[in-house]
């Protein structure tokens, strides 16, 4: 009997291999670990915006000068068997290091003169190791040329040191108390102890040190230098080009798939930036009143409105987030327009508010009056706008669900861990960007509003930025009254569809 046994089965798989890794022979593994040229790349600079990434991790050390702290940016994610999730790095950690590769942690290593930052992340290995060509992850071969430590130091002005080095130091961190950005490495999170349930003497909780790190980064990123409002400013205009590409295609006699419309925008994010910010909501019809339809399955119908809340990420990860709200058929009905400049009137005296020193929830009662009134004209309201607008009624609240804005940076919501006090309970300051986006939404189901308004969904969104004499509006360069929405629709399918990048 004949010997069918393949040459590449001829040996056993290593530990840790799976099983339908290739078992390759020696002669083999010895002929791909030799004769590959050297790609050490020379004459780096550090990128211009490494200095700012100092001075960031300058105030961590500044805040907290005795104490190690400890920030991970995550690891790789399982999609499904070998397929990883597309890796987003942490927020903050990519705020300070500029790094936005997978398992770096960055560590400030405390001395009497302050602290010594270090970036502890995965080696560059040679193309003698199996690695290189073996290893579906990390392999070069498979994945692309990996920046060595030297090669990162350089470009981002910081130390950097073999990930591999980090779990000897572990121990040591844990004893010493380290503060730990924790939920982003499992590991970290599990070698160092996190602070323990003590009370003060009057029986309040004792301020935990994690917490403070973590509130601490979201208050240092409210606001944005001038560095970042630029990274902003083109996130938006790219997500301006994808409304524009949106409208473009989008028929005014015939129903197309949410999905067509979201792919549309998707491609030119995914071409000029990183991607999508997060998961397009593109509702037509009454998905509009579903405040995160995602699921994108339904389609256009003329004679309805659609409601599309989409954003770039740009390649420094910073995201847009704008919502418009536009007639299928390229003209709103009358009750369309009614609902639609509401909501118009709503966002243009909550932006009309926004100034240093205007507390952050001055803003939100001025939009949500004009949502009260709105619904009062409508005939909808069952009390008096003014007992509408007191705390204990907020019942106009039923068709506007949601705040006003939120902040917005490097997150699509940033800085969530930021105190009440420093956010939603305070007050503005030069170069605080935050959406501007009230909405009503009318569900099918709901029997106190007339049969004509049930499914209609209305939201309209800017990205504002704080200055210093009041605000501007990143994304103006969107038609937002009703009629300037129609001229923008009519114009852009003149100018027939476009697919982005060819």
């Amino acid at each position: 009997m004949s010997d069918n046994t393949k040459p590449e089965d001829s040996t056993q798989a290593k530990p840790g291999e799976r099983g339908h890794d290739p078992a390759f022979p020696p002669k083999f593994l010895e002929f791909m670990r030799r004769g590959w040229a050297s790609s050490d790349l020379t004459d780096l600079m550090a990128l211009p915006q490494s200095v700012r990434h100092a001075r960031r991790r300058d105030q961590v050390s500044e805040a907290f000068p005795t104490e190690t702290v400890v920030i991970p940016t995550g690891q790789l994610k399982v999609r499904a068997n070998d397929t990883d999730f597309d890796f987003r790095p942490g927020s903050d950690f990519a705020w300070l290091t500029g790094d936005y590769s997978p398992e770096g942690v960055l560590v400030f290593h405390p001395h009497s003169g302050g602290h010594d930052a270090v970036l502890y992340r995965r080696p560059r290995t040679s193309k003698e190791s199996d690695e290189f060509f073996r290893d579906a992850r990390y392999g070069e071969l498979w994945v692309g040329r990996r920046h060595s430590l030297s090669e990162m130091s350089t470009l981002l002005g910081i130390e950097c040191r073999d990930i591999a080095e980090l779990s000897k130091l572990l121990p040591q961190f844990d004893h010493d108390g380290a503060r730990v950005l924790r939920g982003y490495d499992a590991d970290v999170d599990a070698a160092i102890s996190g602070p323990q349930d003590e009370r003060n003497s009057d029986g309040s909780p004792v301020a935990n040190r994690d917490d403070e790190l973590a509130t601490f980064l979201s208050e240092q990123r409210l606001i944005k230098d001038e560095w970042e409002l630029a990274q902003l400013q083109e996130a938006v205009d790219i997500t301006t080009r994808g409304f524009n590409d949106v409208a473009r295609a989008l028929p005014k006699d015939r129903s197309i798939s949410e999905r067509v419309l979201e792919g549309l925008f998707a491609m030119r994010s995914r071409l000029e930036g990183n991607g999508v910010g997060y998961s397009s909501i593109v509702g037509a019809g009454s998905h509009a009143t579903t405040l995160h339809w995602i699921t994108n399955d339904g389609a256009t119908k003329p004679g309805e409105m659609i409601l599309m809340d989409m954003g770039t990420e740009n390649n420094n990860l910073y995201t847009a987030d704008v919502t418009r709200t536009i007639p299928v058929s390229g003209e709103f009905t009358a009750l369309q327009r009614q609902v639609y400049d509401i909501v118009h009137a709503s966002q243009q005296a909550g932006m009309d508010a926004i100034a240093p020193g205007v507390e952050f929830r001055h803003v939100h009662l001025t939009c949500m009056r004009v949502l009260a009134e709105g619904l009062s004209d409508l005939g909808i309201l069952p009390v008096s706008v003014e007992e509408a607008m007191e705390p204990d009624s907020m019942v106009y609240r039923r068709w506007s669900l949601h705040g006003f804005g939120h902040m917005l940076g490097i997150d699509v919501h940033d800085c969530a861990s930021a105190r009440k006090e420093k956010y939603h309970r305070g007050r503005l300051s030069q170069g605080n960007v935050l959406t501007v986006e009230p909405g009503l939404y009318f569900q099918e189901d709901d029997e106190l509003v007339p049969q004509e308004l049930r499914g209609i969904g209305v939201r309209i969104e800017d990205d504002v930025v704080v200055t210093g004499d009041g605000h501007m509006n990143l994304s103006a360069d969107l038609p937002r009254s009703s009629s300037d929405v129609e001229n923008w629709l009519a114009t852009a399918r003149e100018a027939g569809p476009r697919i982005p990048g060819i």
